[in-house]
């Protein structure tokens, strides 16, 4: 064998070698990418459920504060008279913009 094969030979094997590597890179890419779009949709969950929690929370609050006892009926009234009043300042303050 002479030097123009042992070359022909040495390049081939190198590109061949090549050729394994891209298919192992393109292939952990795609699992890659698959990955992130696994985690992208978990974060869609998570915020969405964030989202409907705080939700939950806020109505609850919300009817806690309203909550009405025999004995404070007139402090519930206080409050949502204060509520009412807190979003009429809010309204307010959007309108002038």
């Amino acid at each position: 064998m002479d030097a123009t094969e042992k070359t022909i030979t040495l390049f081939t094997t190198r590109v061949r070698q090549l050729i394994l590597q891209f298919n192992e890179t393109k292939k952990e890419n795609n699992d890659l990418y698959a990955l992130v779009d696994q985690r992208d949709a978990e974060i869609k969950q998570l915020q969405a459920q964030l989202a409907q929690v705080q939700n939950d929370y806020n109505a609850l609050k919300m009817a806690k504060m309203l909550e009405i006892t025999d004995g404070d009926h007139e402090a519930a009234q206080k409050r949502l008279a204060k509520l009412i009043r807190e979003v009429n300042k809010c309204i307010t303050l959007l309108s002038d913009k």
